[in-house]
């Protein structure tokens, strides 16, 4: 557990558990209806919510929606006294009105996850919404335009790259917890495109230029911990990259180190 970047042991400051895998049927992945889709959604919030339960920090390891999203925003939202904040890194906005997969209004699939988060959880709030990295020609502009109308923090990343720069882009990080209780993290790993350890063309299709580099998700992690979350979850980590996989790891360690240097521990 010890990061020599930042001269700490994490596991001497905070204590760490995994929990596990959550008790997902294999019918769940091999016939993907909407009634076992919401099985293996509930599979995982039982396990958010026993870490909620415990004042832990549920970190969710998965590949898609909504198990490595929608599972862990909503007991999130069911156990938050106020508004909650949402930080998400991203190459696509995940806002279409309806599940394409089932085409099912319960289903918080891939694609719009996160508009039905917003419809479903009251408590989360747009204008504490900080998204970060979607670029190019992959949305339709009344979705963009309407999440900016109702008060969204929008950074794609060519304006990461030519204004703010990584410090930059962590001080927007501040629209998230204001007048929040709960911030909600969310990173969509198919925001490295080709910019990460390993090359793009392992993501196929969901490749796309003017990606995040390794350094900055790591970074905007670290500083995401150190201004506290309540829970945060991964999709889509590119497959087949021992390098990626390390990655994630990165991303986790230096997240709990910030955890650990905001409690002066």
């Amino acid at each position: 557990g010890y990061i020599q970047e930042l001269d700490i042991d994490i596991f001497e400051n905070l204590k760490v558990v995994d929990m596990g895998d959550a008790d997902i049927a294999p019918e769940c992945n091999l016939d993907p209806t909407a009634e076992n889709i919401l099985k293996a959604q509930a599979a995982v919030e039982e396990l958010v919510n026993r870490a909620l339960e415990a004042g832990a920090i549920p970190i969710v390891v998965g590949q898609n929606s909504p198990c490595s999203s929608y599972a862990i925003a909503k007991p999130i939202a069911e156990r938050s006294a106020g508004k909650v904040g949402m930080i998400s890194t991203d190459t696509h906005w995940d806002s279409r009105p309806i599940d394409y997969l089932t085409g099912d209004d319960r289903i918080a699939g891939s694609g719009n996850w996160k508009s039905k988060t917003f419809s479903s959880l009251p408590n989360f709030s747009i204008p504490n919404l900080v998204e970060i990295g979607e670029r190019g020609m992959l949305e339709e502009a009344s979705v963009v335009r309407d999440y900016m109308r109702q008060g969204a923090h929008f950074y794609p990343m060519w304006r990461v790259r030519s204004e703010l720069g990584i410090d930059g882009l962590c001080e927007e990080l501040q629209h998230a917890y204001r007048g929040t209780d709960d911030v909600y993290v969310h990173f969509d790993m198919d925001i490295l495109g080709g910019a990460g350890p390993a090359p793009g063309d392992i993501l196929g299709e969901l490749a796309e230029p003017m990606g995040m580099s390794d350094y900055e998700i790591i970074r905007l992690a670290h500083e995401i911990g150190k201004r506290g979350l309540t829970g945060m979850s991964f999709i889509c980590i590119p497959p087949g990259s021992m390098v990626t996989y390390r990655l994630i790891v990165y991303v986790i360690a230096f997240l709990i180190a910030g955890v650990a240097l905001s409690r002066g521990d």
